[in-house]
């Protein structure tokens, strides 16, 4: 005869393995080391490069052409350590665990109201100034690129353009039932606690 689990068991163990799953969030966490050695390569990447802006400026072996995608590849690199800025701390602080900020005179605007569908929208948002950068190089080096790739190039960043303007409508659309929820679920924490009083 099987013995059927009380209650308090089948709770406690419920609570076991949601404490588990609740606790492998903290997997993450070299993932966002593994981005933070990437931001130092991005770093090390524009280094070499604003050197050989300076040397090869001063030499006089650069036309304003060349140093213009040269600057242009400077601020690319720039936008993209920006994105992977967004995605260490926004991602670490929505899906492993709060930073605590609170009051330090550096801490970005974004960071207080950030949650999934914002960070969704603000990495749309940085992946479109990344492509805008590339599509600029595109058209200023236009004599020696393919107009063939121009174009691809063009309709990529337009579908980038579509998908962030999608998101930021589904964000939109969706803020105002999240807030009446989070307003309900409020409402109902005081009546709780009006009844038990």
């Amino acid at each position: 005869m099987t013995e059927v689990p009380k209650p308090q068991e089948e709770w406690s163990r419920t609570l076991t393995l949601g404490y588990i799953m609740f606790l492998s969030r903290w997997l993450q966490v070299p993932l966002y080391l593994g981005l933070i050695v990437a931001q130092a390569a991005y770093v090390w990447l524009f280094m070499i490069e604003l050197w050989h802006l300076v040397t090869e400026t001063t030499m006089g072996h650069l036309d304003e052409t060349d140093v213009m995608l040269i600057v242009l590849g400077l601020v690319d690199v720039v936008m993209i350590a920006n994105l992977l800025i967004m995605v260490i701390v926004g991602g670490y602080e929505t899906f492993v665990s709060r930073i605590n900020l609170k009051g330090h005179p550096d801490q970005p605007e974004w960071l207080n109201h950030v949650n999934a569908n914002i960070l969704k929208v603000k990495l749309a948002m940085a992946i479109i100034g990344i492509s805008s950068i590339h599509l600029l190089k595109t058209f200023i080096d236009a004599a020696r690129i393919e107009s063939e790739a121009m174009m691809w190039q063009t309709i990529i960043h337009l579908a980038f353009v579509v998908s962030a303007l999608a998101l930021a409508l589904i964000d939109r659309i969706l803020s105002p039932s999240i807030k009446a929820r989070a307003e309900a679920m409020a409402h109902d924490s005081v009546d709780a606690r009006y009844h038990r009083a």
